[in-house]
């Protein structure tokens, strides 16, 4: 019996794509109904967010935490720490704000773990529809504070040595997070700031103005002009709040972006999110932050959560 094929491949996008991510998508992607075209049911947040991910690795132990509004959960790597305590890595988790939980990216989490040998620390924040923004940056802004604050005596960890960092909406979460750090007096200080295709701008449209991948990939696989909307609306129903820099952070005050810390940017080159994630860099540099960037060739926005399947083109895939 014939499948019902609900994410075809865009024939004009399709000949730019690499064929392994091809061969993978018409195989098990293709036929995924988009949870937009559904009725919403919370319950799916209990599924894989994007097929294809790793398995999650081994690490020391592994230990969940209750914040005010959600929880944590810390990977402690085998072995003894430093003796000023393990460097930290905070993740926030991509899904649209709106999709993902504190399982869904486990496996790359518990892989900065042990491959920095670091305690990486996953944040289950609130999620759109039931609560909207500003819930995910309260409970991101949270996180970030209690492990600064805590992390020495209840996580082993040395607060001085603090990156951040997330996917999707959770890069974008991060980008905040980064300002939010620089406000706080004192600041908190970070080492860096690690954005995985972030959203930067979220009034950004298919118009393809400013940014033309919005335009150009209107029908790239997962994450199309559709898609990408419908998680807006879930997240952000007012459209007042759009512009507001805690949710679009390339409005942030240039003296408050000047503050970044260094920031690595990854991008995917058919990704419609690409450009803004760009632009976001170029107005870092611009105001003397250390920026750097990588742009994933023949890549659509999620085969970064694909790590199971494509972890040797994304460590291969090289710059333009």
């Amino acid at each position: 019996m014939a499948r019902t094929v609900y994410q075809p491949l865009d024939p004009e996008i399709l000949p730019r794509l690499h064929p392994e991510y091809v061969a993978f998508h018409n195989e098990h992607v293709a036929y995924i109904v988009p949870n937009h075209l559904q009725e919403w049911d919370p319950s799916v947040r209990n599924q894989p967010t994007v097929p294809g991910s790793a398995e999650v690795l081994e690490v020391g132990s592994v230990k969940d935490y209750d914040l005010s509004h959600c929880k944590v959960r810390v990977f402690t790597p085998e072995g003894t720490p430093p003796v000023d305590g393990w460097p930290v890595y905070i993740w926030y988790h991509g899904g649209g704000w709106t999709l993902g939980n504190i399982n869904s990216e486990n496996a790359f989490v518990s892989r900065q773990c042990k491959g920095a040998q670091c305690v990486a620390v996953t944040v289950d924040y609130r999620l759109g529809p039931e609560d909207p923004y500003p819930a995910a940056v309260e409970d991101a802004f949270e996180a970030l504070q209690w492990v600064y604050e805590k992390g020495s005596s209840l996580l082993g960890v040395n607060p001085k040595r603090l990156a951040i960092g997330g996917s999707s909406a959770g890069g974008n979460l991060a980008a905040i997070m980064s300002m939010k750090a620089a406000q706080l007096d004192p600041p908190i200080p970070l080492l860096l700031a690690q954005l995985i295709v972030p959203v930067t701008d979220n009034t950004a449209d298919a118009s393809g103005d400013p940014y033309p991948s919005w335009k150009e990939l209107a029908n790239t696989p997962w994450l199309n002009t559709s898609r990408m909307l419908w998680f807006r609306n879930q997240y952000l129903p007012n459209k007042e709040d759009w512009t507001k820099w805690d949710n679009s952070p390339i409005f942030a005050p240039d003296e408050l972006l000047a503050k970044s810390p260094k920031t690595w940017i990854a991008v995917m080159e058919l990704d419609i999110l690409r450009d803004e994630g760009l632009a976001y860099g170029e107005k870092l540099r611009k105001l003397g932050v250390e920026v750097s960037h990588k742009i994933y060739m023949r890549a659509p926005h999620q085969i970064l959560a694909m790590d199971g399947m494509f972890c040797h083109l994304i460590i291969t895939t090289p710059d333009p």
